[in-house]
């Protein structure tokens, strides 16, 4: 039976977010949520930079096409370690003083990456920095959804991916004001040294800051937990919330397991979903774009400056499709916004590719510029439904959809997934470019699209309008009833 089971007994009952009385928000969590994505914005300064810093960087560091892989796939790779380890250390700490850690990760990194004398200190600095991105991208997420009421969950955790993509904004804007203020070889060390001030911002207001209620119930520590809750909620919520949050944590089946440090049945198959949930945000191809842009459009006969002035379009394309994918959220769900990114996503990678075969790359001796207008604005409707869909619905389902006990280690795991994948695109894509081309390294992506859809249509969750606990309550149960998980759609 299709994922649609999994998602039509989760409706069951439900009240749709956009039609509830919205629940006013408190003051202090519009000031966390602001605060704590700071390490999202970091996250998608530091790995939409190296898109124009490559362009500069190549001659300075002399890289050839595989040093290019290392140089942008090591931050990747950093991030998938330091997701699984943020992730498992964040549940014994506590999300706020991993961000901490991550924000002073950060600091360091942006430094060694900007004063790097050599390619080899290059990569390895590149790899400290993605363990501070990897650490914000699998607990940030959770402290923003632990903290805030649940009718504004998927408002302020989809927070995270607008910050993400405005800083990839920033990037591509800086790299380009930088390069037209002090052009030359070293003005990639300026680009990379910027992401310095924002990670000094987020290690000063984390300071000042509260862990999540929920965090401090797993660990019995219910006075700090009320004291959250009252001031971040209404008066007359915090009792019935706190009285969920009691109750999650005194199922005898999971004292048991916390004794025992063992993980149930039910919980593995929810961890295997959330890696597929992850693992297709990426197999779309979509850091491809964001991080070789300039170098695809440079392969289309565009010539440097053009290359990085174009790329700012991906960057306004994506903070503004991000905004329409927060809003209709409220009004869709998250299932139907999964499948119509993943399928849009997919027909676009096969246009580009059209486009790059079927259309000549000279004309009269000179490159042909509507080609490259063509894949450029391929890349822009591609970003429409990648950031207007598929990456928000991603981020939110994974701080969401795992049990309290376990939320910080299988989102660390899940997002582990995500790097490891995003680290093997972004390493072998040069190397594609090279020995196949463009035009099918895009069929390649868009065959692999394609897998990835008929995995979403029978698989993807639906978990609207339910508060955590709700959640957790319904997978533990249907998934102990089902005797497979193919059967129930996880």
């Amino acid at each position: 039976m299709q994922g649609a089971l999994v998602t039509d007994k989760l409706k069951d009952g439900q009240e749709s977010e956009a039609k509830k009385t919205p629940q006013p928000t408190e003051p202090l969590v519009k000031v966390i949520a602001f605060i704590a994505t700071l390490g999202g914005l970091l996250f998608g300064y530091d790995t939409g930079v190296i898109a124009g810093a490559l362009l500069f960087m190549k001659h300075d560091l002399h890289l050839t096409s595989v040093t290019t892989g290392m140089v942008t796939s090591f931050l990747i790779l950093g991030s998938a370690i330091g997701a699984i380890c943020a992730g498992r250390v964040a549940d014994r700490f506590g999300r706020k003083k991993i961000i901490l850690v991550m924000a002073l990760i950060f600091m360091l990194g942006s430094l060694g990456c900007a004063l790097a004398p050599n390619v080899v200190l290059m990569i390895i600095f590149r790899f400290i920095l993605g363990l501070a991105v990897g650490g914000a991208a699998a607990i940030v997420p959770i402290y923003i959804a632990e903290i805030v009421p649940s009718n504004r969950r998927w408002q302020f955790v989809t927070l995270q991916e607008l910050m993400i993509v405005s800083g990839q904004l920033i990037a591509y804007t800086s790299n380009a004001a930088i390069n037209e203020v002090w052009g030359g070889e070293t003005t990639w060390r300026w680009m990379l040294g910027v992401a310095c001030v924002p990670a000094v911002i987020l290690w000063v207001g984390m300071l000042f800051l509260p862990d999540t209620p929920r965090w401090y119930a797993m660990h019995g520590r219910y006075r700090e937990a009320r004291d959250v809750l009252e001031r971040t909620r209404k008066a007359g919520k915090v009792e019935k919330e706190l009285s969920e949050i009691r109750s999650s944590m005194s199922s005898k089946s999971e004292k048991h397991s916390r004794r025992q440090k063992t993980i149930s049945v039910w919980m593995k198959r929810l961890v295997a979903l959330g890696i597929g949930v992850a693992m297709l945000q990426q197999l779309s191809g979509v850091n491809t774009i964001m991080f070789y842009a300039p170098t695809m459009l440079q392969a289309t006969g565009l010539s440097t400056n053009a290359s990085l002035m174009a790329t700012i379009a991906n960057g306004v394309i994506s903070v503004i499709m991000t905004f329409v994918g927060i809003m209709l959220l409220s009004r869709f769900g998250r299932r139907p916004l999964l499948l119509t990114g993943q399928i849009g996503c997919t027909c676009t990678l096969l246009a580009i590719g059209l486009v790059t075969w079927l259309m000549p790359e000279t004309v009269n001796g000179h490159p042909d510029a509507v080609r490259s207008y063509l894949v450029l604005g391929g890349m822009l409707i591609f970003l429409c439904f990648q950031q207007g869909a598929l990456s928000p619905v991603t981020w939110l389902l994974l701080s969401e959809m795992f049990p309290m006990r376990i939320r910080g280690m299988a989102n660390g795991v899940s997002v582990f997934a995500m790097q490891m994948t995003n680290f093997s695109i972004a390493f072998m894509f040069p190397i594609m470019l090279e020995s196949i081309g463009l035009t099918w390294s895009f069929f390649t992506f868009a065959a692999i699209g394609v897998a990835g859809g008929i995995f979403a249509v029978i698989f993807a969750p639906e978990t609207q309008g339910k508060t955590l606990e709700q959640i957790e309550k319904h997978f533990k149960k249907h998934l102990q009833d089902d005797p497979a998980p193919e059967q129930a759609g996880v």
